[in-house]
C-alpha cells in the first residue's frame, strides 16, 4: 500500500473539493437553474471541474493501493465516479447540467460522509 502521509492529503484535496461543491450548489434548487444566470452557468463548470479533480484523485488512489481501498467502501460508485471524470475531461462542451445537478444532489454528501470515515480509518 502506498504511502498513508500522502494518502491521506489526497483524500484530504478530495474533502475540500466535496465541500467547495456543496458551497456552490448550495443555491441551486433544480437542474435549470445551472443556466438561469451566468453566474449559475460559471457555478457548473467550477462543479465540473471539482468533479474532474476528484475522479483523477479517486484515480490515482484506487492505483496507489492496488486496488485494494475503494472496494473496502460499497456503498459507493467508485466506477461511476471515475467515469464522471472521464466525460467531463474529455467531452466539456457536452456537459449534461441535468447530471451534474443529480451529482450534486444525491451524491456527494454520501461521498463526503465516505470520505470522512476513510480519513478517520487512516489515522
Amino acid at each position: 500500500m502506498s504511502d498513508p502521509t500522502l494518502m491521506g492529503e489526497k483524500l484530504k484535496q478530495v474533502r475540500d473539493a466535496l465541500k467547495r461543491i456543496q458551497r456552490r450548489f448550495q443555491f441551486i434548487e433544480s437542474p435549470d437553474d445551472f443556466m438561469a444566470t451566468d453566474e449559475n452557468r460559471d457555478m457548473l463548470d467550477a462543479i465540473s471541474m471539482m468533479l474532474v479533480a476528484i475522479g483523477e484523485n479517486f484515480k490515482k488512489i484506487d492505483k496507489e493501493t492496488d486496488f485494494l481501498l475503494l472496494p473496502r467502501y460499497p456503498n459507493i460508485d467508485w466506477n461511476g465516479i471515475k467515469g464522471v471524470r472521464d466525460v467531463l475531461a474529455h467531452g466539456y462542451f457536452d456537459i449534461d447540467y441535468e447530471v451534474i445537478f443529480q451529482i450534486c444532489d444525491k451524491e456527494i454528501t454520501p461521498l463526503l460522509a465516505t470520505v470522512e470515515t476513510m480519513l478517520q480509518e487512516l489515522n
